[in-house]
């Protein structure tokens, strides 16, 4: 991997931790706001016949959590497209 100039990949690496921190504080609010903070509220709702907040701090964050390796991964071979260091 060979970035064409120290500009490029100090924007790669910057651009690759903005994205990281957005996807972990999604993964935080899914997994411990809505399995922990705002079960109370999300249990008033009903889910294939179980409270959403018990769905979400059983099943639903592992979902998210594996939803979102898949978003790193599309967004991350696009950003490795934009600044040429693709494995082609």
């Amino acid at each position: 991997m060979a970035f064409r100039n120290e500009d490029d990949k100090k924007a790669y690496w910057k651009e690759n931790l903005s994205l990281l921190a957005k996807l972990l504080v999604v993964w935080f609010v899914v997994s411990f706001g809505a399995g922990i903070l705002f079960v109370d509220a999300l249990d008033n709702i009903q889910f294939f016949g179980f409270k959403l907040g018990f769905w979400f701090a059983q099943q639903g964050s592992i979902y998210v959590f594996v939803a979102l390796i898949f978003v790193y991964m599309a967004k991350m071979n696009a950003m490795d497209k934009r600044y040429g260091v693709d494995e082609e």
